[in-house]
């Protein structure tokens, strides 16, 4: 009876100490990186289509390979194309990709903000409007709160 009368005690304590504020739903850094990917991708394909280019399909597999890539940069503390080669490769292998490139950028705010950027830059540009029909987009933040991004294109 005594156990009974603790745990009855014990989710009177629980339910109380909730307050309003839990019951909003509370997006998690990881939530709100992956709505700007997605967003990311959005306006690439739309500025792809913008030119006359197809939009891209979304894949995971790239999107394996660009994660990996982001954590290395974000470790690192740079930005850079390291073992771009492996990656490409790994990418050809699991989707027989004829061609495989990829984009990099850090510290922008926003999805818009990075697709400027990548338009600014020529040969960033040129990727993202290049012959290719699938990617993926991952952006994380680093303990700083500074974005990173990788985008890996790919020709099947």
């Amino acid at each position: 009876m005594k156990l009974q009368h603790a745990l009855l005690a014990f989710c009177l304590v629980f339910v109380m100490s909730c307050s309003k504020e839990a019951e909003e739903p509370i997006f998690s850094v990881a939530e709100n990186v992956t709505a700007m990917e997605g967003e990311l991708l959005d306006l690439v394909n739309a500025h792809r289509e913008s030119v006359g280019e197809s939009a891209l399909i979304f894949s995971s597999i790239a999107y394996d390979y660009a994660n990996a890539h982001t954590d290395y940069m974000i470790a690192s503390g740079s930005l850079n194309h390291d073992n771009f080669t492996a990656r490409a490769s790994g990418i050809s292998s699991k989707v027989a990709a004829k061609a495989v490139s990829e984009n990099v950028a850090r510290n922008h705010n926003t999805a818009a903000q990075a697709l400027e950027g990548w338009l600014a830059s020529d040969s960033h540009k040129k990727t993202m409007e290049g012959n290719f029909t699938h990617t993926a987009i991952s952006i994380k933040k680093d303990a700083q709160g500074n974005l990173y991004y990788t985008q890996l294109f790919y020709l099947q």
